[in-house]
């Protein structure tokens, strides 16, 4: 209830929410906002995000050892700790699930199957649930299970070059904003979701990404480009961004590689990932180094290391640094990329965040496709723009107007 004593939109939904960092939480905190019953599960040892007292250099700590990154995510919840190890753990939340009418978790591929909650199982205990999922690259194409995070999504969806003009060099939009946009995406799909319930009495799984929600996010832009790429594009120049050269963590940066492709880095947990991130790269004689054995020293010493790495990623091409750090490590990257790679991007495809349509007056068009996927209820493009009052005539005979009506309401000037 609100003070003024008003349900929220959603009051009477129940939620189990149970995300990790921002994408998911955004996602569950909205329906919060609106009223829902949201009900938080987190590990014994507590949500990562819990753990981010600093953020690009900047203390984000508060009192009693909380910070404002948690805080800000997690309004609007209850929250249960659950060893899920444990059956008996599973158990209370397939309880949760078979009561709920939504389930939303954003864990990579097969982590959920692994532990007896992902759709097919819960869906068991409660066919009516919508379960909503969120992930990086999407839930089908060679790269669905591998991890992502904000900088990533918003690397390889070509965010990085709508940051500014055309020509502009690439920078990653502040605020984490490839994060929030899936979740705001995945909210969005949620109560389409339960609007479909209502309407055909049957719950459903929902699909986002981060790279289907950050190509929406400059949908227009997206689509424009698709239709127009036969012109010539503005010269674009990635190395001159004095930001890239300073850093505060040099293993969430971008750099670029021999065939002139340039690489995103987002391995925020810098400290967890330097050791094998440095074998990896052929820099093990600097995990120990005091100017860069931890993220203050790092960060301290970034010029200095962010030049080594370049000079270290000038001397492989993308595909081979990105083949290193697939077999070495659980590191998180993605490729910096323009239109013309995303229209071509193997995920892209595989998940038809671009689809062509056949336009009556064009021929066969790209546009950036909806950004939801939603198992029981499809989307679709099934018109496109239309011409200058197209469905006059259509329109106003549904509404029961005759032809003497419209041929009235013509003559008046009143349409076309």
């Amino acid at each position: 209830m609100s003070d003024d004593g008003k349900p929220g939109a959603l009051a009477g939904i129940k939620v189990v929410d149970w995300t990790i960092w921002q994408f998911g939480p955004v996602a569950s905190t909205m329906l919060g906002d609106l009223g829902a019953d949201v009900i938080k599960i987190e590990a014994l040892d507590g949500d990562p995000g819990r753990a981010v007292f600093a953020a690009g250099g900047v203390d984000r700590s508060l009192d009693a050892g909380r910070n404002a990154y948690f805080e800000a995510n997690h309004r609007n919840k209850r929250g249960i700790a659950l060893d899920l190890k444990r059956p008996e753990g599973v158990e209370v939340v397939h309880k949760l699930a078979s009561k709920a009418d939504v389930f939303v978790q954003n864990f990579r591929q097969g982590v959920a199957e692994r532990l007896g909650l992902g759709y097919e199982r819960l869906r068991e205990l409660n066919p009516k649930l919508i379960y909503a999922s969120g992930s990086g690259y999407g839930p089908k194409g060679p790269d669905s299970h591998l991890p992502a995070l904000d900088s990533a999504a918003q690397a390889r969806s070509g965010l990085m070059y709508a940051t500014g003009p055309d020509g502009a060099d690439p920078y990653p939009v502040q605020g984490v904003i490839g994060d929030q946009i899936g979740g705001i995406t995945l909210g969005w799909g949620i109560l389409a979701a339960l609007v479909a319930r209502s309407i055909h009495g049957i719950g459903q799984r929902v699909d986002v990404s981060h790279l289907s929600s950050s190509i929406w996010l400059q949908g227009l832009a997206v689509s424009m480009g698709l239709l127009t790429r036969h012109k010539p594009d503005s010269p674009i120049n990635l190395s001159s961004n004095p930001a890239r050269h300073d850093a505060y963590n040099p293993l969430a940066n971008y750099y670029r590689c021999k065939d002139e492709r340039w690489m995103m880095l987002a391995n925020f947990e810098a400290d967890r990932y330097w050791p094998s991130f440095a074998r990896a790269v052929g820099l093990e004689a600097l995990i120990d180094d005091p100017r860069f054995r931890d993220t203050p020293s790092r960060g301290e010493n970034r010029a200095e290391l962010v030049r080594i790495l370049d000079a270290v990623f000038e001397s492989k091409t993308y595909e081979q640094w990105a083949r290193i750090l697939s077999e070495a490590g659980d590191f998180i990257f993605a490729p910096v990329q323009d239109l013309a790679h995303l229209e071509h991007d193997p995920q892209v495809l595989a998940n038809g965040y671009i689809v062509e349509v056949e336009h009556p007056v064009l021929g066969r068009i790209k546009l950036a496709d909806h950004p939801v996927r939603y198992s029981e209820t499809p989307h679709g493009i099934r018109r496109t723009a239309p011409d200058l009052g197209e469905h006059t005539e259509e329109i106003l005979l549904e509404l029961g107007y005759d032809w003497s009506d419209i041929e009235r309401l013509h003559d008046a000037g009143v349409i076309l």
